[in-house]
């Protein structure tokens, strides 16, 4: 019999990808909990840490999910040995020829979309280990070339964001393309008109002050984005023991 051809899935519905994200994740990082309930699947699909946007799905909207993406072979339904509930596993290397890297990214992309190659490293990395911006950029680079990943522009420059491509058409969330900054080009030339040098020293000084905000502002910035960082991983690791806290007592 030959191997199921792969790659062959291009869109997905909203609540699908997000109820796939938390399978792949949970896998990823409680293994000892997965394959998951129900119920496990839908507080990961709600959780407030970690998703954007943040959602509160029934489990009547999540087991509709699964029960189309069972359709699909994307789910299995299984049982444990003394579970009295079904469990549910996703069968995302039976679909796509990803590296682990590649399945992690993707993962993070459904929970987060569109995001910066740094942050996506560090959050991705959370499922799996990836060791260096160079390894991401060329697992991005793959991902861009199998058409299952789109970018706001080349993935070496700064500022570029990321996202899937699993979007449905009627979504509409194509990422577009980043300005080049620089629009000198596409202007119509004007005539140089005399400046006085008083007026030059204002403008040094006043620009000189503008760059000493904005620096810093982005070292502000910077700052919250590491706190905020720490702080998800902290609420991250309580929400998993407190998933495991409610399985051990049957809530």
């Amino acid at each position: 019999m030959s191997e199921e051809p792969k790659n062959q899935i291009k869109e997905l519905p909203k609540i699908q990808r997000r109820v796939l994200g938390v399978l792949m994740e949970k896998a990823f990082t409680t293994p000892e909990q997965y394959p998951l309930t129900l119920k496990a699947v839908t507080t990961g699909c709600n959780q407030k840490s970690n998703r954007d946007p943040v959602v509160a799905y029934s489990e009547d909207q999540v087991q509709h999910a699964l029960d189309a993406m069972r359709k699909d072979l994307l789910v299995a339904e299984v049982f444990t040995d003394g579970g009295r509930a079904p469990r549910y596993r996703h069968y995302m290397r039976h679909k796509f020829d990803f590296s682990e890297a590649q399945f992690a990214i993707i993962a993070e992309l459904m929970l987060r979309g569109r995001q910066q190659p740094g942050e996506l490293r560090t959050r991705a990395s959370r499922m799996i280990r990836i060791e260096s911006q160079e390894q991401l950029k060329q697992e991005l680079t793959d991902l861009q070339q199998k058409g299952y990943l789109q970018s706001n522009g080349p993935l070496e420059r700064r500022g570029v964001e990321v996202d899937h491509k699993l979007y449905p058409s009627k979504e509409r969330m194509d990422i577009g393309t980043i300005s080049a900054g620089d629009e000198s080009s596409d202007s119509e030339p004007t005539t140089p008109t005399a400046v006085s040098p008083q007026r030059t020293v204002e403008t040094a000084i006043v620009s000189n002050q503008a760059l000493s905000a904005v620096e810093a502002l982005q070292a502000t910035v910077k700052e919250q984005a590491d706190l905020i960082r720490s702080l998800e991983s902290v609420i991250l690791d309580i929400d998993d023991r407190l998933q495991k806290l409610e399985r051990d007592l049957g809530v």
